[in-house]
C-alpha cells in the first residue's frame, strides 16, 4: 500500500479540522437562534383569557345575523347565495375565481401558481363568471336572508 505524501496528509487533516469547525459553529448558531426564539415565544397555556380572545375573531354573518345584501336587477343577492354559487363551481374554476377576485391575483400569477397556461386561466375565469351569473339569476328569489 502506498502511503500518501506528508503534505497531502496535512492538507487532508487541515480540511477535516476545517469541516468539523464549520459544523460545530453552525450547531452553535442554530442553538443560539433557538434560545433567542424561545425567549420571545409563549405557549398558549401561559396566555391569560383576555390575551386568548385577542388571537381570533368570530364571523357571525352566517349565524342568523343580517348580512349585507346586494340588489341587482331587482334581485337580492345574499352572502349565502353567493357562497352556494361558488360552491357549485368545479374546483379548478373555483380556485381561479377565488385567486382572481378575492386574492387580487392576475391571470399570469394564477397561471404560474397553478402551473397552467394563462389562456386557460382566462377561460376558467370568464366561463365561471357566466356560470355564476346564470346561477344567481336563477336562484336569487329562492334564497332567504
Amino acid at each position: 500500500m502506498i502511503e500518501p505524501d506528508c503534505t497531502v496528509w496535512q492538507v487532508r487533516c487541515a480540511f477535516n479540522a476545517f469541516c468539523k469547525r464549520v459544523l460545530k459553529n453552525e450547531a452553535i448558531n442554530i442553538y443560539n437562534e433557538r434560545q433567542q426564539r424561545l425567549t420571545k415565544e409563549m405557549t398558549f397555556s401561559d396566555l391569560t383569557p383576555q390575551e386568548e380572545n385577542q388571537l381570533f375573531t368570530l364571523d357571525h354573518q352566517y349565524e342568523g345575523e343580517e348580512g349585507e345584501n346586494l340588489q341587482v336587477a331587482r334581485k337580492s343577492i345574499t352572502p349565502k347565495l353567493l357562497a352556494e354559487a361558488l360552491r357549485t363551481l368545479p374546483i379548478e374554476k373555483r380556485k381561479t375565481v377565488l385567486l382572481y377576485y378575492f386574492f387580487d391575483k392576475s391571470d399570469v400569477e394564477i397561471a404560474e401558481l397553478l402551473e397552467i397556461p394563462r389562456s386557460t386561466v382566462q377561460y376558467r375565469r370568464t366561463s365561471s363568471f357566466k356560470w355564476l351569473k346564470r346561477f344567481l339569476e336563477e336562484h336569487a328569489d329562492d334564497w332567504d336572508d
